[in-house]
């Protein structure tokens, strides 16, 4: 028995080894959106697309932030209102007239959505053909309802674009981290995403990896037209990390992906069921609804996470200090690497040391993200259901 848990432990400690040198540096929070110096002569025109369903409590905050962009450039914006029940297209109206920037506002009503299709990239795609049809823009800034951009924002995006020959770049905004659930969840939520796509991997052309943030992401309307458009991603539910995917893997596309600490979310996280049901809504997609990747997650997610602070206490009541001293040094390790991301949230230093109990909590978000899916219930979001 004593032969297992050291074992296992060690395996733990080797797996860390393994992470911290081996994964892209996927720890780290250096690849941020900088503010540039820009020499660009004649700045390209831009068009944002936000699909936005039920979303007027948070556009007077967010829209305005849009429509306040620094950008000199030619800058307009779309607004799909996703059959809200609300006062959603009324609300961003009012907001562009309160700026007196009414004429660079589109407001599109959305047709019935189609099979086939979900509703964020339905409303995507009709507001994405009808700025081609009229404006045809050089890139396309999409963005969601309840992110509030930095004045700054486009500016550098563009410049980023422009100056390393980018198809698409994108940022991972930062998130709501007030309520504990948030700072005890969320810095989690963005470190396991850098551990499966290293942002250093993605930014790489000579690597396959691709990923980007659906809350802000700036393309190339050449790129988009070059991969079919937004239909060919219209059932997915990880439709940031598809379309990354198809530009980077189509001809070569050059992609960015990075954090942003003054573009953020304002969506509301507060307690344990609002970000359980947000991580459960995509947990199994991303395991492609395997039940073999499902077990080989929760096993995975128990040896790294869960059998260091394990081995750690089980060793010291059994008087094994092999056992203690080893999982001890995988669980410092593994706080080691959650700290970067703990600071970057500015939450406190010992909330690097849960990260055991966190993960804990995601791998029953992930199982309860099947056994939704099982029962007809995967991919719940503004009342529809996504099977």
């Amino acid at each position: 028995m004593a032969a297992i848990e050291l074992g296992l432990v060690l395996l733990s400690l080797v797996i860390w080894i393994g992470l911290l040198t081996l994964r892209g540096q996927f720890w780290r929070t250096d690849q941020q959106l900088e503010v540039v110096e820009t020499q660009i002569e004649k700045l390209p025109s831009v068009c944002a697309v936000i699909p936005a369903r039920n979303e007027a409590d948070l556009l007077p905050k967010t829209l305005r932030s849009l429509l306040c962009q620094d950008y000199p450039g030619w800058f307009n914006i779309f607004v799909v209102d996703d059959h809200s029940i609300d006062k959603t297209a009324e609300v961003a109206k009012q907001t562009a007239q309160s700026l007196n920037k009414d004429k660079l506002l589109h407001i599109i009503t959305a047709e019935p959505l189609p099979p086939g299709w979900s509703g964020k990239l339905w409303a995507m795609e009709q507001g994405v053909n009808k700025a081609i049809e009229i404006l045809e823009p050089d890139y396309f800034l999409l963005t969601d309802a309840d992110i509030e951009h930095d004045v700054a924002n486009l500016h550098q995006l563009v410049a980023k674009a422009e100056q390393e020959n980018l198809d698409l770049v994108s940022v991972m905004v930062r998130l709501r981290c007030e309520s504990f659930w948030e700072k005890f969840l969320i810095p989690a939520f963005v470190f396991f995403f850098q551990k499966l796509y290293p942002f250093r991997w993605v930014n790489d052309p000579n690597k396959s990896t691709a990923a980007a943030a659906g809350g802000c992401i700036l393309i190339r309307t050449a790129a988009l037209k070059r991969i079919g458009g937004i239909q060919v991603i219209r059932q997915a539910l990880i439709d940031d990390c598809a379309l990354a995917h198809a530009v980077k893997s189509s001809s070569n596309g050059c992609i960015w992906l990075g954090l942003s600490s003054a573009t953020h979310s304002l969506r509301p996280y507060p307690s344990l069921t609002t970000i359980w049901d947000m991580v459960a809504r995509t947990a199994f997609t991303q395991l492609n609804y395997s039940p073999l990747l499902l077990l080989g997650t929760v096993v995975g997610m128990t040896l790294i996470y869960m059998v260091p602070p394990l081995g750690l206490i089980l060793g010291g009541l059994m008087g094994n200090g092999l056992v203690a001293v080893t999982g001890l040094s995988a669980w410092l390790l593994m706080a080691l690497a959650y700290l970067p991301m703990i600071r970057f949230y500015k939450c406190s230093f010992w909330l690097a040391f849960c990260l055991p109990a966190v993960a804990f909590l995601y791998t029953l978000m992930t199982l309860d993200s099947a056994l939704r899916y099982w029962q007809g219930r995967g991919g719940a979001w503004k009342g529809r259901v996504y099977k």
